[in-house]
Parts: structure tokens; sequence; C-alpha cells
């Protein structure tokens, strides 16, 4: 019998890869609910920071792109730049991609996957049935690494099984921001969850503060009108740094280690979308800090000790903190992937070590997406990016495995 290739994860880098390996003729077996984080981990109403150009899955073939889906669904198109891509058309637009080209989706969940004595990797699905892939991609976006920095990963441990709820979640765990109508929310972030949580919470009627480190650490984009005209574009906006990281992600491997590293939290970091400063002002008090040092509950509020700028502390009252903080790969976090296996990943920073075609050290182990930022740059923390990634991840794959 013939070894199928596994792919864990039907989001957009798992569904643009999945493509690509059937393409080339690979059997291949794709696991996954389609599109799950964009559809329970993000919040109702909120809008797309990239445009349409920029948020299209990849495919080996034309007629796959969102303007494609828009075309087949009788949408209006989303051509322009100042087009905005709602949550909703997106998530529809995958499960259109997923229907069209990744057919026979096992909406399975992989319980563990381990070397196999005889070669490949050793899979155990929900299921309970087992079996050996020949290789395995890893494409399961941002599941389990969601990131509380220490105070608030403090207050939020704290909650006791039975009693009140956490006092502290992630934003990530919000699909709904609805549900707090009416109550002092404590948005802490400066990047577009950030800001758009806590725009999408004061439209439902919420009053919300959100708090930041550092002096003017809110900032939105330039509108696509005001971009640089001589500099080259990019799907982030028109700059050579922009481009290169776009387009030539490749040579980030070259960079040392912390030079990549620092280049994944700065380059393209906390930043508002043009269109979504008009919703932000008038409605959401911001507050810039040094530090957010604490949350502790004083009977039925939360009071958040904060370290202001010029370094003395004061505390401040909420009835929930919401952390827009976030995510920070750890392959510790992977659980389904066997704890031998995952010691003897070669790792930097948590981040899985990737070489050509997106390998890991495991020979016939593969990460996209969000784990392969540490590798090659920013631009895999974006839709966008699979059309680097899945054509070259496929072609490795079948060069090396097929």
């Amino acid at each position: 019998m013939i070894q199928p290739v596994a792919v864990i994860g039907a989001g957009p880098y798992g569904l643009s890869t999945a493509a690509h390996l059937r393409a080339r003729g690979l059997p291949v077996r794709v696991f996954g609910e389609p599109m799950v984080s964009w559809r329970e981990h993000m919040p109702a109403g909120m809008v797309l920071k990239s445009t349409p150009a920029a948020s299209d899955l990849d495919a080996p073939e034309q007629g796959h792109t969102l303007v494609d889906y828009c075309e087949a669904a009788g949408l209006r198109p989303l051509v322009t730049d100042e087009d905005l891509v709602p949550i909703e058309t997106f998530v529809r637009y995958g499960a259109w991609f997923q229907r069209r080209l990744v057919p026979g989706l096992e909406r399975e969940r992989v319980v563990s996957v381990a070397t196999a004595s005889g070669g490949g990797f050793a899979l155990k699905l929900g299921s309970g049935e087992r079996f050996t892939a020949r290789a395995v991609v890893v494409a399961t976006g941002l599941t389990g690494f969601a990131h509380l920095p220490p105070a608030l990963a403090e207050a939020a441990a704290d909650a006791p099984a039975a009693g009140p709820p956490a006092p502290v979640t992630h934003a990530s765990r919000h699909a709904d921001l609805s549900a707090f109508a009416g109550r002092d929310l404590l948005v802490v972030g400066a990047g577009q969850s950030a800001l758009e949580s806590a725009v999408l919470a004061a439209e439902a009627g919420a009053r919300v503060r959100l708090v930041a480190r550092g002096r003017g650490a809110v900032a939105f984009g330039a509108p696509p009108w005001r971009q640089p005209r001589l500099r080259p574009s990019s799907p982030f906006g028109n700059a050579w740094s922009l481009h290169v990281f776009s387009y030539h992600p490749g040579f980030y491997r070259a960079l040392p280690a912390g030079a990549r590293h620092f280049g994944v939290r700065r380059v393209l970091g906390p930043l508002g979308a043009w269109w979504l400063r008009e919703r932000y002002e008038g409605r959401v008090t911001t507050q810039e800090v040094r530090a957010v040092e604490g949350v502790t509950r004083k009977d039925e509020e939360l009071v958040v000790r904060l370290r202001g700028l010029n370094g003395r502390t004061e505390e401040v009252r909420a009835d929930h903190v919401l952390a827009a903080t976030g995510y920070r790969v750890d392959v510790a976090a992977l659980g389904f992937l066997d704890a031998g296996l995952r010691a003897a990943l070669d790792t930097s920073r948590g981040a899985p070590r990737l070489g050509a075609g997106f390998v890991s050290s495991l020979p016939g182990l593969y990460f996209t997406g969000l784990p392969a930022a540490a590798s090659y740059g920013p631009v895999m923390r974006f839709v966008c990016g699979t059309a680097y990634a899945s054509p070259r991840l496929a072609a490795h794959l079948r060069r090396a495995h097929g």
C-alpha cells in the first residue's frame, strides 16, 4: 500500500499546500475543520487587515482567487486596495476553495504523530484509526500559540474551576464581543487584533479602555492613496523592505537567529489598518503605559495595576481584561507531536528550524504558516505567504518523498 502524505490543518496554509501536493500526483490525506481558526477564534464583524489581492489562498491552477469566488457566489467584486474583506466572506471563500481543490477533507482530529519504526510517521486519529504516512505537513495555524504575558497569565491561571470565569482571557477565545455590552472592558495590546477588538466591543455597547505599552504605541497605517509612489509595491504597502520580505523570504534563513526573531516581532508589527482609525477615535479610551504589572479581583471588579510612562503605578478597574497580545510559536504546545519527536526537533526559541522547502531537521516533517516565520520571515504570518510556501514545500516533498 502506498503511504500517503498527511497534512494536519485545513486553514489557508493547509489547504493551499494540499492542493499543490495533489496537483503533483501525491496521495494526500488532509485532516481538520475547514477554516476553523477563522470561524471560531476571530470576532464576528471583523474585517481582514489585508487587501483582497493579499487574501488569496494559493492554488496550482488559475480560477481560485478571492475575486473568482466573489464572481462565482454573485458577490460584489473585491478588486482594489480600498475594498474591505469581511471575515464571513473570507471564511466562505476558504470553504469554496476546499470543496474545489481539496475534496475528501477528513474532519478528524490527529491525536498523535510519532516516528514509525519502518520509516515515515505513525499517526493516530481521534476515531482510533492508525496509519503510516511517508511525510507529515504541520499547518495548524495559530492553534496552541496564544500568548499571555506573565502578569496576565498568572491572573488567568488563578481562576477557580467552579466560580467566576477567568478575569483575563486571550482575544482568540472570543468570537462574539457583544457579550461585553454594558461592561467595563480593558483591552491590552496595540496591534490590529487589539484595536479592532476594542472597536467591535465598543460598537456593541461596552465601555472600552485600551492599554498599550510605549509612547505612540497606537498607530494606524496610511491609506492606499497615500502610499509612496516611487517605491516597489507589496501586499503590505510600498517599501523596499516590505517588497523583499514579501517576495523573497528565502533569504531570511541566512540571517543570524537574533535578527530573524527580531524581524518576526518588529517588521509588519503592531499597526492598525487605515480604515479602522475613524471607528476607533472617540469610541475607545487609550492609555499608554510602561507595563501591566498584575490583575487582582476585588469584590466583583478587577483591579489592574499599570506602571505609567512616568514610572508611577496606578490602578484601574474593569469587569474583564481582554489580552490581544499575539501568538508565540513553541513546538512544545503541539501536543499531538510525540514527546520524543519534539525532543529530536532542532528548534530556535521554540520555533522549528526549517531548511529549504520548509522541511524540519527530521526528514519528512514539514512546517508551514506561522511556525515557519522564524525561518522564512514575517510574511508567513499572513495569508499571502501561501504563494511562496505552498509550491516550494510541495516541490521539495515531491522530490524527497515522491
